[in-house]
């Protein structure tokens, strides 16, 4: 990958495969999978329950390995870097939104936003002030000595939120994170992510199975069986997006100015010859930082 490709992508994919054995049969949970998404972008990736999708964040994000396949991420291919390497990769470059919040409930909004910094070995007066700035954005300033118990739903996401912007992230993964949210409070949180998008430059990967949902993202990689069967290029400000107010911006350099290029369209790929895999492999999938993905190594069927 030359440097230009590597300023211009946030994320590659190719040719990803990921193949699970039950028994003696073989399970695709992702047959084939390319794509790539701008710096920028607002990505969702919808599909229904078993699709693949929840497969391919947790790939991704280095929480899976592939059995066959690229993943290119700020640059730097995750396949190819053993768990070590991968914790380091995600404490610098990436960021995540749960669905269930995952806040500590014996600690403040501030001292939850404030975790991810301490694993970076950054002083407690420093990442309590970034902290603190991170708040202000999702506009909960006045919520920082509040515990997650104290809170509302919509207030504990953006408290997540918060949380996955603290470190600077490149890359932001959200795996259903409106999904205990009602829907007033699921189009909150949803104008805020786009909003955050928009203003920092930063990339967002959202998996959901609302296609009503995904219609906010910018671009839209429709899953189906392993495979994908569409990707949409959907970047417009949606009218209600203007009125949305945030309480400032992060300090996040940006390396390029204005509306970054949309992707270009997916070209015909040919489907290359069956991964190898050993009969009865069996795949242990590790967890960071209290995230437990939802597909094991035998049991696919949430993917």
């Amino acid at each position: 990958m030359d440097k230009s490709e590597k300023k211009k992508y946030a994320i590659k994919v190719k040719n990803l495969y990921k193949i699970y054995m039950i028994g003696t049969n073989k399970v695709r949970a992702l047959n084939g999978v390319d794509f790539a998404i701008e710096k920028g972008t607002f990505c969702c990736i919808v599909g229904t329950s078993g699709s693949g999708k929840s497969t391919l964040l947790n790939m991704m994000a280095g929480l899976e390995p592939p059995t066959k396949g690229e993943i290119v991420i700020a640059g730097e291919h995750m396949e190819r870097k053993n768990e070590a390497q991968l914790v380091n990769f995600r404490q610098a470059h990436v960021g995540f939104i749960f669905q269930s919040y995952n806040l500590l409930p014996n600690m403040t909004a501030i001292e939850n936003i404030a975790l991810p910094l301490t694993f970076q070995g950054m002083d407690k007066a420093k990442r309590i002030k970034k902290a603190k700035k991170a708040l202000k954005l999702v506009g909960l300033q006045e919520f920082g000595n509040h515990r997650p118990g104290q809170m509302s739903g919509g207030q504990q996401q953006r408290v997540g939120i918060a949380r996955a912007l603290v470190v600077n992230p490149e890359i932001i993964f959200a795996d259903e994170p409106t999904g205990n949210l009602d829907s007033n409070t699921t189009l909150d949180v949803l104008k805020l992510i786009k909003k955050i998008v928009a203003e920092n430059k930063q990339t967002v990967v959202m998996v959901t199975h609302d296609n009503n949902l995904a219609s906010y993202g910018d671009m839209i990689i429709h899953i189906k069986d392993g495979k994908i069967t569409e990707i949409e290029q959907n970047r417009q400000v949606n009218d209600d997006l203007d009125n949305v107010e945030l309480g400032g911006t992060l300090d996040i350099p940006s390396e390029a100015s204005g509306e970054a290029a949309v992707s270009p369209s997916m070209e015909a790929a040919t489907i290359p010859a069956e991964p190898e895999m050993a009969s009865g492999q069996n795949i242990t999938v590790p967890e960071y930082e209290g995230y437990h993905p939802k597909t094991s190594g035998t049991d696919p069927g949430n993917a």
